[in-house]
């Protein structure tokens, strides 16, 4: 990419990623589709709310949704450079399967953290468990990769509020980190949206100053606010051009000189 400090293009991941060099990037961060939409209920500020989030959510049951996150992963490891990494999202609606297509295509799975959410949403059915954590897959581009993992770094890390992690001790696989703060929504709301505290610790564990990191469903910019707070640049790609008007908003505060 050119020297930008971040570009944001609205489109289809997978069209737009075949328009992009081989081993262009350094660092992937992916929040796909979870397919979780239908027709259920959660909680929001105390309320009953629908869980629809949009017709990208919606489920086309298993195979269709396996070759979809097959057909994304596939073009995000060409674009990745040889020592690069990956991490995707999910929760059990999605995960396993995007855990199946990485093994298929090749990639090295080098960890799965869990994001605990402290404040997560109620369950209302009272059936099983209430949900409170999300699945964050780290791979590497293939079994010869020299993948980045800034572990002194991640050692010392501040992580404030965190109880899980003992300062000056190794950082471990459970991230204890609130869901997104409203101050964070002051350009509008995505309903998936990441908090910065976890795009920002990501960033800081296994990236370097200057790298080029890639997000494929950029949803309000919370990847690229993080690459920009810590020197790193960000190629976001969303096919929403509300949500692209919202990450335009918050990284443009940052700069792009």
């Amino acid at each position: 990419m050119s020297q930008k400090k971040f570009q944001l293009i609205q489109g289809d991941c997978i069209d737009v990623m075949k328009s992009m060099p081989d081993e262009s990037v350094d660092f992937i961060f992916s929040d796909p589709p979870y397919h979780l939409s239908n027709g259920g209920f959660s909680v929001k500020s105390g309320k009953q709310t629908s869980v629809h989030k949009g017709d990208w959510d919606v489920s086309s049951g298993l195979t269709s949704d396996f070759e979809f996150h097959k057909k994304w992963l596939s073009e995000c490891r060409r674009v990745l450079k040889d020592n690069g990494t990956l991490m995707v999202s999910g929760t059990y609606h999605s995960i396993y399967r995007c855990g199946f297509a990485l093994e298929m295509l090749g990639f090295r799975i080098l960890n799965d953290i869990t994001w605990y959410k402290p404040n997560a949403a109620p369950n209302l059915a009272g059936r099983n468990f209430a949900a409170s954590h999300e699945s964050i897959i780290w791979a590497a581009k293939s079994l010869k990769s020299k993948h980045i993992f800034n572990y002194e770094d991640m050692k010392t890390f501040e992580a404030n509020s965190d109880f899980i992690k003992n300062p000056g001790k190794q950082m471990r696989d459970v991230w204890w980190i609130p869901t997104t703060p409203k101050r964070e929504k002051a350009y509008g709301e995505h309903p998936t949206q990441k908090p910065v505290a976890l795009l920002d610790r990501i960033v800081l564990a296994v990236t370097q100053p200057g790298d080029v990191v890639l997000d494929p469903f950029c949803g309000s910019g919370t990847t690229g606010v993080a690459c920009l707070m810590n020197g790193r640049r960000f190629i976001g790609i969303e096919i929403d051009k509300n949500y692209i008007k919202i990450a335009e908003s918050r990284m443009g505060e940052l700069g792009d000189d």
